[in-house]
């Protein structure tokens, strides 16, 4: 009785680390992914350029896609220089706020796309569609890429 007893004891405990070991050799779900893009916009929103940093990977770049003299245009900014700017003391609080979020995963790979409006403050500013990369490196999921697209124009704000 007493070795039954154990027996149950233990698969108990093996039930019970499983998911414990699970979560800390990182999350590779999507609801993972969701932390770290809701982690970037609150750092934008506090102006906390060291929240910012810390969801990109160090090789991550950023990209926007827009129209300027009815030209298309593909303009490709710094992370360094966002993440300065995120921190420099600003009038205005920066909120992009994001509806629609689509997350896929694959493995260590995974993808977000999200219409988002931008504003300065309570001034609207610009929309879009953010399109996110990700990447997990074992311990945590670091964008690797933003491509937005931005106009004025045709927005449907929610």
């Amino acid at each position: 009785m007493r070795s039954v007893s154990c027996i149950i004891l233990t698969l108990g405990l093996l039930a019970f680390a499983a998911p414990v070991a699970a979560q800390s050799s990182g999350d590779l779900s999507p609801e993972g992914v969701r932390v770290v893009i809701d982690q970037l916009f609150d750092g934008m929103r506090a102006g906390d350029s060291t929240m910012v940093r810390e969801t990109f990977h160090p090789e991550a770049r950023l990209q926007s896609a827009f129209v300027r003299d009815g030209q298309p245009v593909l303009n490709t900014g710094s992370v360094d220089g966002f993440v300065e700017a995120v921190g420099t003391p600003h009038d205005e609080v920066w909120d992009e706020k994001i509806w629609d979020v689509e997350i896929a995963v694959d493995g260590h790979l995974a993808q977000a796309w999200m219409n988002y409006a931008f504003y300065l403050g309570e001034t609207f500013s610009h929309c879009g569609v953010n399109a996110f990369h990700f990447f997990h490196d074992g311990s945590a999921w670091k964008i690797t890429q933003i491509t937005d697209t931005r106009r004025r124009e045709g927005c449907e704000v929610e």
